[in-house]
């Protein structure tokens, strides 16, 4: 920037500054603007008791007491007036039915995967994770600052509902294997626990997609129902136990390259509520989408050491012509799913979109970042 460009800039930022900052004193020297009197309408002292259903274990570790916290923030920033029931997988509601409860209004709001939702809305899987898709900070990126999130909502009103990005996993593992995968054809006749479009690209290459609920994953891993499982990360994996039936561990996690887990809430509930309940609501759902991605962060690693260097796991990367074949498969199901369904069409459309504006960025950032300076 050329000196008379930078004085500019400069001078151009000051005023912006001294508007902005005329304008915030005005607002607060007024005692009767239009937005202050719609709030003081809206909030009453009136107390309401939600109920929130989820897709996991109760308590489950990270996931359920993400929530467990959201109920507490809510609680505390409310005073009281806001109070959310937690209620785990199965216990007011069966695991995959929790979308119906909340769109019906018996549940408030729940927590999950949208892409345990394909069968009702296709598209949902798009909000969630696509094989070789973003990662973390770039799905957030597009849902909150790329039109993603309004497309999402877009899709969620056909259902009386409103969605919410609650939390992300970072990139997971590839998954647990009781038999080295060395070329694609091992996948061929493999049974595998995989949800989403990661088990429809699985099925391309030859294997079999099973989706089973977590509390069965370790048993049908130990007996052989399954030859191999995906769960989440190094974290939770250890906590599954399943090092004990199954010595493979791969990586990457090609299939959730960045999952976003969902909040969504009754939409006809939520615009019930007082305007500033609904604001804290809001603000305390995001807290939980960042909360939940640095606690794994802040956590895989640990017990990826514990894995390998306490319970003997071999960590093995999958070869690259796998990850080939499975790539070539994705596109295949990726065109059969949007050529099928315009919506999906339409949300794939943006995810590609700003996928592609923003590689060249992450090629001078985040890939430099990982291949050089941190080395």
């Amino acid at each position: 920037m050329n000196e008379p460009s930078r004085r500019r800039f400069i001078r151009q930022t000051a005023l912006s500054g001294a508007a902005l900052a005329a304008a915030g004193l005005g607002a607060c020297q007024s005692n009767s603007s239009p937005a202050e009197k719609q709030v003081n309408i809206q909030t009453s002292d009136k107390k309401y008791q939600w109920r929130m259903v989820t897709t996991w274990p109760p308590k489950f570790p990270v996931l359920g007491e993400g929530l467990e916290l959201l109920s507490q923030w809510v609680r505390e920033a409310s005073g009281g007036r806001l109070e959310i029931k937690v209620y785990g997988g199965g216990e007011l509601v069966p695991i995959l039915e929790c979308f119906d409860a909340v769109s019906q209004g018996a549940a408030q709001m729940a927590s999950g995967v949208s892409y345990y939702w394909a069968g009702k809305a296709p598209a949902a899987q798009f909000f969630a994770a696509i094989p070789f898709g973003l990662n973390a900070q770039q799905m957030n990126a597009w849902l909150i600052n790329g039109g993603g999130l309004a497309l999402w909502e877009e899709l969620y009103a056909n259902f009386n509902l409103i969605p919410f990005p609650g939390g992300n996993t970072g990139m997971q593992m590839g998954g647990w294997f009781r038999k080295e995968i060395k070329t694609a054809a091992d996948l061929k006749g493999l049974k595998m626990r995989i949800p989403g479009l990661g088990g429809k690209v699985l099925a391309k290459a030859g294997g079999t997609a099973v989706l089973s609920p977590a509390t069965e994953l370790y048993t049908n891993l130990e007996r052989g129902i399954i030859d191999a499982t995906e769960w989440i990360g190094p974290y939770h994996d250890y906590l599954m136990g399943f090092y004990n039936v199954a010595k493979y561990y791969y990586y990457p996690g090609w299939h959730e390259t960045g999952p976003t887990l969902e909040v969504f809430v009754n939409k006809k509930q939520m615009e019930a509520l007082p305007l500033d309940l609904q604001a804290i609501l809001r603000a305390a759902i995001y807290r939980l989408n960042l909360w939940t991605l640095g606690e794994f962060e802040a956590k895989n690693n640990f017990y990826l050491n514990k894995l390998i260097r306490e319970e003997g796991v071999q960590l093995r990367a999958y070869p690259k012509p796998v990850l080939d074949t499975l790539y070539t498969h994705t596109q295949t199901v990726l065109e059969e799913l949007t050529s099928k369904d315009p919506f999906s069409k339409k949300v794939y459309a943006s995810l590609e979109r700003f996928r592609q504006d923003i590689r060249p960025w992450s090629e001078i950032t985040e890939k430099v970042f990982y291949n050089q300076i941190q080395r």
